[in-house]
């Protein structure tokens, strides 16, 4: 699609839903509830088969693309799959791409991420790192004890494929939807190498020459709430997760869901129509 064929002034918001309905549910509601910038919801289901399919189904404000596709080897490959479908049906000058366990927390969000593109047709993407829900001093003391990141930083360690290299994550992350049509940019590059889905994506975007804004994780956290591994945690039976980890969701998770203005969203049947 050529730049000219997409809607200036407008967003198209990319969600991949697979069996997460009170985590879907809670995103679109406030996604509804505190945007204000001109936008449209493609919503991308991975066969789920469940009742969030169904949910979805009902919404008539978002535009559902069912994809069936049996031969997904990983989630994390479905996922992305699912952002390139998502990508494939954009529309508009700006693509967002968003977990579903991502939650709006603050109005204008959108308006607010999208200056940081300044007018600027060089900017390509605006986005952060990893967002943890968890005390500061936490956060540097799980750096300062962290020997992977020592061994890289400062031994040098090999990196080749840039596992462990920065990028804005698609757990919100705006892209001009014209510089990843032209460059054939797709959220599965080098998915098959062990990189996650939106990686390499934006390794090609620095690598080719295009502006990104990394956003500090307490600038992003101050418009969204990301809980991490959602999908993986509520579907136990499909996915592996340490118990380490899947105990550190549901404290997360409970501590989020407890929370006044999500219990008010959750409880408000009219952002649905």
């Amino acid at each position: 699609m050529a730049s000219s064929d997409l809607t200036k002034g407008k967003a198209t918001i990319c969600i991949v839903n697979y069996k997460t309905l009170d985590l879907t549910r809670l995103c679109l509601r406030s996604i509804r509830k505190f945007t204000k910038y001109p936008y449209e919801v493609i919503v991308i289901d991975n066969d789920s088969q469940d009742d969030s399919l169904e949910y979805l189904k009902s919404l008539k404000w978002i535009r559902l693309i069912e994809r069936k596709d049996k031969r997904d080897p990983v989630g994390g490959y479905a996922h992305a799959a699912g952002l390139d479908l998502g990508l494939a049906n954009c529309n508009t000058e700006f693509f967002v791409s968003m977990h579903s366990d991502t939650f709006v927390q603050k109005k204008n969000w959108l308006t607010t991420l999208i200056n940081y593109f300044d007018n600027n047709e060089s900017t390509a993407c605006v986005g952060s790192g990893k967002l943890e829900l968890i005390p500061k001093w936490r956060v540097l003391l799980k750096k300062a004890t962290d020997l992977r990141t020592f061994k890289r930083e400062f031994l040098g360690a090999a990196d080749p494929i840039g596992k462990f290299r920065y990028y804005n994550r698609t757990i919100c992350c705006i892209y001009r939807t014209a510089v990843l049509h032209r460059e054939n940019l797709s959220f599965l590059m080098d998915n098959d190498k062990g990189l996650t889905g939106g990686k390499k994506l934006y390794f090609e975007l620095i690598d080719r020459g295009y502006k990104t804004v990394e956003l500090a994780p307490s600038i992003m956290g101050q418009y969204i709430i990301h809980l991490a591994h959602a999908t993986q945690a509520v579907n136990p039976k499909e996915f592996t997760l340490r118990k380490k980890t899947i105990k550190k969701y549901n404290k997360i998770a409970d501590q989020v869901m407890s929370q006044k203005t999500v219990q008010e969203i959750l409880h408000d049947k009219s952002l649905d129509k």
